[in-house]
């Protein structure tokens, strides 16, 4: 009568797909958010320590770095660097596009941490564009290279590419725990036991040169790699 197109018509399975979805989104909001306080509360019944191997101690607080931690830390590690740097350093995390990596950044939010959506997989190229921006604005990041599906362990060389376009050092970072459950998931969740001992250790920090060739790139990767396996206790 008034002309031009009718509006489309939503199906009912697409509604109830978007109900959904948005019930699941809000789902993982809450069990992350539960998980960042239960995270934040665990860490102080614990006996922490920090431990460096490398210059990271000298490093000064308006030089942004990239921390490089294995995905089976997300519950321990977050909560020990802000007990420990989070006072004179801001970090900004990669997490994934995923539903978990929804869990992750609600978790973050609780310890006053940014992150930044993406993977390998999904939105990678926007994820490497918004941590060079939050280096390049004076923050840390930190990146899981065996994340957000393993193997674990792994080392993907999207670190290395950061580290490469910013000009910010790798530093590998670890929490050994004395005594922990590990979670029956792909990457085996470490949950250090209350009021045991946990140190939070700093390696050697690793600098990736701008003009690389294929063969020297993929030996810093190795390079980075094993700096990892090396403050590595659970291998």
């Amino acid at each position: 009568m008034f002309g031009g197109h009718s509006p489309p018509v939503r199906s009912p399975v697409s509604a109830t797909e978007n109900r959904n979805t948005a019930r699941s989104s809000r789902s993982a909001v809450l069990l992350g958010t539960l998980a960042g306080w239960i995270s934040r509360a665990w860490f102080f019944t614990l006996r922490s320590r920090l431990e460096h191997r490398g210059e990271f101690r000298d490093m000064p607080a308006t030089a942004p770095v990239i921390y490089s931690m294995w995905h089976n830390r997300v519950f321990s590690l977050p909560p020990a660097w802000k007990h420990f740097f989070g006072k004179t350093r801001k970090v900004v995390i990669l997490t994934s596009a995923s539903k978990d990596g929804a869990m992750v950044d609600a978790a973050m939010r609780v310890l006053r941490i940014r992150s930044v959506r993406g993977s390998s997989s999904r939105r990678g190229a926007a994820a490497l564009v918004g941590l060079m921006r939050a280096i390049r604005a004076g923050n840390d990041a930190a990146v899981t290279p065996d994340g957000p599906k393993g193997p674990r362990h792994s080392f993907q060389p999207g670190i290395v590419k950061l580290a490469q376009a910013t000009g910010a050092p790798i530093v590998p970072l670890h929490t050994v725990c004395e005594s922990a459950w590990y979670l029956k998931t792909w990457d085996r969740i470490v949950i250090p036991k209350p009021f045991s001992r946990m140190t939070l250790i700093c390696g050697p920090m690793i600098y990736v040169p701008k003009q690389l060739t294929a063969e020297e790139f993929d030996a810093k990767v190795e390079e980075a790699r094993h700096a990892m396996l090396a403050i590595t206790d659970d291998v």
